[in-house]
């Protein structure tokens, strides 16, 4: 046995989470599509508002989590001279008291956050998204008590059960909106019940509160007390915002493209919030479930190296956590470009769904396809900053490509118009990524000394290649059995399995002729997990 096997088989085991956790969230979305109606007002004001705590969260602490708590909490921990619990505890306390206070403020300040994210609206649409965001706005508090719970978890080397906590929430919310089409619940807002605007709104609600309390209670199982303190001072507070400072203007700069992309999009017709917001959860499925996976085992390694300063070793597992994601990846992106809109027609295209918003839903997806390696290639590289203790200069490349992003799609709003402009705003997306790839490229080489470049270059050359002619196979399959078998659900499942099997078999065919040796590696590492 390896001395990365321990490793390998909690990666596998937070990929089946994620893997779990993710599926279930498509659930949730097809159900919601399903019972509010793609293509409607009714869905887009729900999104819109659903969408909003989740932003205001990683304006305010979401960013800091990962890059700050954990590394505070392991500290405190490792130190003989802190009461790691009471440290903790007292931690908890000023994000329940801070993130409380931001619940009360926004949820007065709900009509003006649906104005600025969502300027298009209609007045009813607007009306019913302030209401739901006055709802929804608890989430915030939801949120950053179980994203520190499960930074307590992490501490404790408890990685895997903070994965599956989302699960709770998409099986409520997929309940939810269940319910709301048995007691008949419509897509047309103008026919929308108090009731059932309850239901919705209590039930989405419940949904992150459930993810909250399972991480409650795991934490309780691992011995940590959950107990508020009314004084939380004594954790170096402005020692935590210092630390925080370059992390949070990273998620600002994020929170500024989301902004602008949801003006955007909220002027590009009936439907265009929903069809954007469920292209991207669909377009991050990929990255969360392959990516994350594939550099669980390559990362601890990094940060060794990191630690003892060896460059060497740091580029030799940068290249190779790069080179087995992206011939993951690109079949997976190949699918995306090639199939989107059959895919998102058999997800969407039900119950009050309107066939062409699925349709469009797709061919955003596609789009985001072409973003999908530089996308995931971007964010490993930012990684190694982090292994490096450096978090200034990923803030500043994140606020960089945020910037970029958002000059492409203003520029887009002036040739684009109606749903083009969606497609179009994804579009700009990958193209913003694929600027930061490059710039990111460059930083780390002058950092490391080199980045294994003429390989990356061979390997992706050479898998690119394996996935033009996958996604050609595939396209010409899809042309094939379209006339003959329609685009009904029946028969788009049917194309995409022809579709997917051709393509697989010629990506993998072209792969061994050409001798990438990363797909052998990759499926060793898989089955040696």
């Amino acid at each position: 046995m390896t001395a990365d096997a321990p490793l390998m088989r909690a990666g596998r085991a937070m990929a089946i989470a994620t893997m779990v956790s993710r599926v279930t969230g498509f659930v949730r979305t097809m159900v919601l599509v399903a019972a509010l109606g793609m293509g409607t007002r009714l869905l887009d004001a729900y999104t819109a508002a659903n969408v909003t705590p989740n932003a205001i969260y990683e304006l305010v602490m979401g960013g800091a989590v990962a890059g700050v708590v954990v590394p505070l909490l392991v500290r405190a921990a490792a130190n003989d001279g802190v009461d790691a619990d009471l440290f903790a505890q007292r931690l908890l306390s000023l994000v329940v008291y801070g993130l409380g206070l931001v619940v009360v403020v926004t949820v007065i300040a709900a009509p003006l956050i649906v104005q600025v994210y969502v300027p298009g609206f209609t007045p009813p649409e607007r009306h019913l998204a302030i209401v739901f965001t006055r709802f929804f706005m608890p989430q915030i508090l939801f949120y950053g008590v179980g994203a520190t719970l499960a930074a307590v978890l992490n501490a404790r080397s408890r990685f895997v059960a903070p994965m599956w906590a989302p699960v709770a929430n998409n099986l409520i919310v997929t309940a939810t909106a269940l319910v709301f089409l048995t007691i008949g619940g419509t897509g047309h807002l103008e026919r929308l019940t108090t009731g059932q605007m309850l239901l919705l709104s209590i039930g989405t609600s419940g949904g992150v509160a459930a993810q909250m309390a399972v991480l409650a209670v795991t934490s309780r199982q691992a011995g940590f007390r959950l107990r508020l303190h009314a004084d939380p001072r004594g954790i170096a507070v402005r020692g935590i915002a210092a630390m925080a400072g370059w992390t949070i203007a990273s998620v600002a700069a994020a929170q500024v493209v989301f902004i602008v992309s949801a003006r955007l999009a909220s002027q590009a017709g009936q439907g265009a919030i929903a069809v954007y917001s469920n292209a991207y959860t669909l377009f991050q499925l990929p990255y969360a479930v392959i990516a994350v996976t594939v550099i669980t085992g390559v990362l601890p390694r990094m940060s060794r190296a990191a630690a003892d300063r060896d460059l060497a070793g740091i580029t030799a597992d940068l290249s190779r956590s790069l080179r087995l994601t992206s011939v993951a990846m690109a079949p997976v992106a190949a699918a995306l470009i090639v199939l989107g809109p059959l895919l998102t027609g058999v997800l969407f295209d039900h119950g009050n769904a309107a066939p062409a918003a699925a349709h469009l839903t797709g061919s955003v997806l596609a789009a985001y396809g072409l973003a999908l390696i530089p996308f995931a290639g971007y964010q490993i590289m930012l990684r190694v900053f982090y292994a490096l203790g450096d978090t200034r200069t990923p803030a500043l490349v994140s606020a960089a490509v945020s910037a970029a992003t958002i000059a492409a799609g203003l520029t887009a709003a002036h040739f684009f118009h109606g749903p083009d402009l969606v497609i179009a705003l994804a579009g700009c997306t990958g193209l913003a990524y694929a600027l930061g790839l490059a710039a990111t490229a460059q930083l780390l080489r002058r950092r490391l000394g080199r980045v294994d470049g003429h390989r990356l270059l061979k390997t992706h050359t050479r898998t690119l290649t394996a996935a033009a002619i996958a996604a050609a196979g595939a396209a010409l399959i899809t042309q094939a059995l379209g006339p003959a078998l329609g685009t009904g659900t029946i028969g788009a499942l049917a194309i995409i399995s022809a579709a997917a099997a051709i393509g697989a078999g010629l990506y993998a065919l072209t792969a061994h002729l050409l001798r990438i040796g990363e797909l052998k590696e990759l499926a060793s590492m898989i089955r040696s997990a």
